[in-house]
C-alpha cells in the first residue's frame, strides 16, 4: 500500500480533505458548490490495474485536453502512514515512500504534496491553475487522488479521484469535487460554475472509462 497526505498553506482555500467527505453533498464547505458522479468502468482486477494506472499518470487531467507542465513531486521521501483493517486496528508498521516512479514521457507518477500547472478549456471552459496533491493512496481495492487549487484558477477548491474494486467485482471510478468562484463573472453566474464542473467530469469518464474511448 502506497499513501500519502500533504497539508500546508499554499492551497487557496480552508477546507483541505472535504472532498473525502461521504456527505460533501449535503454538507459543502461555506460558499462552495459540490458535485459528484460516478461510473461503473468493468469488472475485475485487471480493469482496476489499468484504471489505476491511468488514474496515476494523471490521464483524466490529460484526456480532458488538458496540458500538465512544471510537475513537481515534494522534496524528500514521504510518509505513508499506517495501514489499518475493517474494525480500524493498525495491522502494519509506518513506511516510508517508495522510490518515485515515472510514467513513458518521463513525468513522475502523482504522489502526495507534488504541485503541477494545468493549462487550457474545456468546451470553452478555462481550466488554467496551478494544483497540489493533497491526497495520494493506492491500496490494493481502491486508490484515491486529490487535488487542490493553489492559484491561477476561475475556481478554487478541491477534486476527488477515486477509483475502487468492490467486493462484487465492479471496478467503480467516482470523481467528487466542491468549488468557489474566484473571478467576477462566475460569482455573478454561479450556473458557470456548475456548467464548467459538469464538462469537466464528463471529459474525465471518457479519459479512463473504455466504454467511452475513442
Amino acid at each position: 500500500m502506497r499513501r500519502g497526505t500533504f497539508r500546508d498553506e499554499t492551497v487557496d482555500y480552508a477546507a483541505v480533505g472535504a472532498t473525502q467527505a461521504p456527505d460533501l453533498m449535503q454538507f459543502p464547505p461555506e460558499g462552495s458548490i459540490p458535485a459528484e458522479q460516478s461510473w461503473r468502468l468493468g469488472s475485475g482486477e485487471e480493469r482496476f490495474a489499468t484504471a489505476t494506472e491511468s488514474l496515476l499518470t494523471w490521464t483524466p487531467l490529460r484526456g480532458a485536453g488538458l496540458s500538465i507542465s512544471n510537475v513537481h513531486p515534494a522534496a524528500g521521501p514521504g510518509y505513508t502512514g499506517v495501514s489499518y483493517d475493517a474494525d480500524g486496528t493498525p495491522v502494519g508498521p509506518a513506511r516510508r515512500e517508495a522510490e518515485q516512479r515515472f510514467d513513458a514521457e518521463g513525468t513522475p507518477y502523482v504522489s502526495a504534496g507534488t504541485s503541477i500547472h494545468v493549462s487550457g478549456r474545456v468546451d470553452g471552459y478555462r481550466a488554467d491553475a496551478d494544483l497540489r496533491v493533497i491526497l495520494a493512496v493506492e491500496e490494493p481495492r481502491r486508490v484515491a487522488v486529490a487535488l487542490g487549487t493553489v492559484g491561477g484558477s476561475v475556481v478554487r477548491g478541491e477534486e476527488l479521484f477515486l477509483l475502487e474494486w468492490r467486493p462484487n467485482d465492479e471496478v467503480w471510478f467516482t470523481v467528487r469535487a466542491f468549488d468557489t468562484a474566484v473571478s467576477a463573472l462566475y460569482r455573478i453566474l454561479p450556473t458557470l460554475v456548475r456548467r464548467r464542473r459538469t464538462r469537466l467530469f464528463e471529459r474525465y469518464l471518457k479519459a479512463v472509462s473504455p466504454l467511452f474511448a475513442s
